[in-house]
């Protein structure tokens, strides 16, 4: 088959978050990329997905010139609070660590850095089919796909970066790759309601009966989640049952009581932490949930795509500029280390707060101490505090607007 060739200096394979960031990044240094995704662009603007971002997060939207609507249509928290034995103890990062989140959901982190490539005439494709990454151990790799419009392609380019999501094949690309992975004997069962906010920040919620995260998504919907079993069916579950579930788990002595609304979405979410070593093979380079994914307790699933690209988009501008590829040729083991201290951090928030599979008094008991260890030490609450706002990304010139 015949294919209407494209060359460029990086071709992308994802037109996610990761995907797009790190497009709009190498393009303001001058590097062209190509950005190719299986997937419409409506249907990854409309994919639901809660998204609590990071200080580092934020500063890469705004201070790298996508957008500045997350300050304008988002909110700001400056903590959380951590709720057992029916209270809630509120950790509050901006007195602890000087630092806060803000609540924005990632499909509306995807509207605007797709808006800010098209502003900024990126090449990105939309609704591909039959992509194939070819010789990405060689110096010419190249990347076969569809187009939209049913023309068959190739991309002709130098480095290829598989930001291709949680089913990623691109990582399969990589031999004698190590796939280090855990499941949890539970899930979330998540809501989207009308109704107005139950709280001015996320609630964690220990209890007897289970997990839940009292969330937002705006002023008028809300994002609730409680903990379930990971063959739960949706149908099973009325509204009115969901509502007096909930209420079981965050009733307490304080009085708190959560506001009700008609419930349009209802879903269960899987939950696992995945990585995958090497994170890189010759000219081949994975970014996001290609090669990692976290629970979502920690709030760390698209903060630690941002990290993977805070550390690939100077190594390939360096590259790109002068030749050098110690930087890149390191990118993998750096980039680790803040991937396994994100799931260090998932994974104790997820023991800490999450009903144990067995039924075991002594387990329940123990979390609670530990719950109360926490909330009852200035350093403990620091921990948390540094953890769940993220630690500093290195993005020098970058950063620069």
């Amino acid at each position: 088959m015949e294919r209407e060739i494209i060359t460029t200096k990086v071709g992308i394979v994802g037109g996610g978050p990761a995907g797009l960031m790190l497009s709009h990044l190498l393009s303001r240094e001058g590097v062209d990329n190509v950005v190719i995704d299986n997937r419409e662009h409506d249907v990854i603007a409309n994919t639901h997905r809660a998204g609590i971002l990071e200080a580092g997060s934020v500063r890469m939207l705004t201070d790298t010139g996508v957008d500045g609507r997350i300050l304008d249509e988002g909110y700001e928290h400056s903590g959380i609070y951590l709720r057992f034995n029916g209270e809630n103890h509120h950790i509050d990062f901006k007195k602890l660590v000087g630092q806060t989140v803000w609540l924005y959901a990632q499909n509306e982190v995807f509207v605007d850095l797709a808006a800010a490539r098209r502003r900024d005439g990126g090449d990105v494709r939309f609704g591909v089919t039959d992509a194939e990454v070819l010789d990405h151990d060689t110096d010419t790799p190249k990347i076969n796909f569809t187009d939209a419009d049913g023309v068959a392609k190739q991309i002709q380019c130098e480095v290829v970066v598989g930001s291709d999501g949680s089913r990623s094949r691109t990582r399969d690309l990589i031999p004698g790759r190590v796939k280090h992975t855990m499941r949890y004997p539970f899930a979330w069962f998540g809501i989207l309601c009308n109704a107005p906010f139950s709280s001015d920040e996320l609630i964690y919620c220990h209890s007897d009966k289970g997990f839940a995260l009292i969330s937002q998504r705006s002023e008028t919907v809300q994002r609730m989640y409680f903990q379930c079993s990971p063959d739960e069916n949706v149908e099973d579950w009325s509204d009115e049952r969901i509502w007096d579930h909930l209420d079981d788990i965050v009733t307490g002595p304080d009085g708190y009581q959560l506001k009700r609304g008609e419930i349009f979405d209802k879903v269960v979410l899987q939950f696992r932490s995945f990585v995958q070593e090497p994170m890189q093979h010759g000219n081949l380079f994975l970014a996001g949930d290609a090669a990692h994914t976290v629970p979502p307790t920690g709030a760390k699933g698209l903060n630690l795509a941002f990290g993977d690209v805070a550390l690939l988009a100077p190594a390939l501008v360096k590259w790109a500029k002068t030749g050098a590829r110690e930087d890149l040729d390191t990118y993998g083991e750096r980039a680790a280390k803040r991937i396994w201290k994100s799931q260090n951090f998932s994974y104790w928030m997820t023991q800490m707060l999450h009903t144990p599979a067995e039924d075991n008094p002594f387990l329940l008991k123990r979390q609670l101490g530990e719950l109360e260890a926490v909330t009852s030490s200035e350093d403990s609450m620091k921990y948390l505090a540094e953890s769940y706002t993220g630690w500093p990304y290195d993005l020098p010139e970058l950063m620069e607007a």
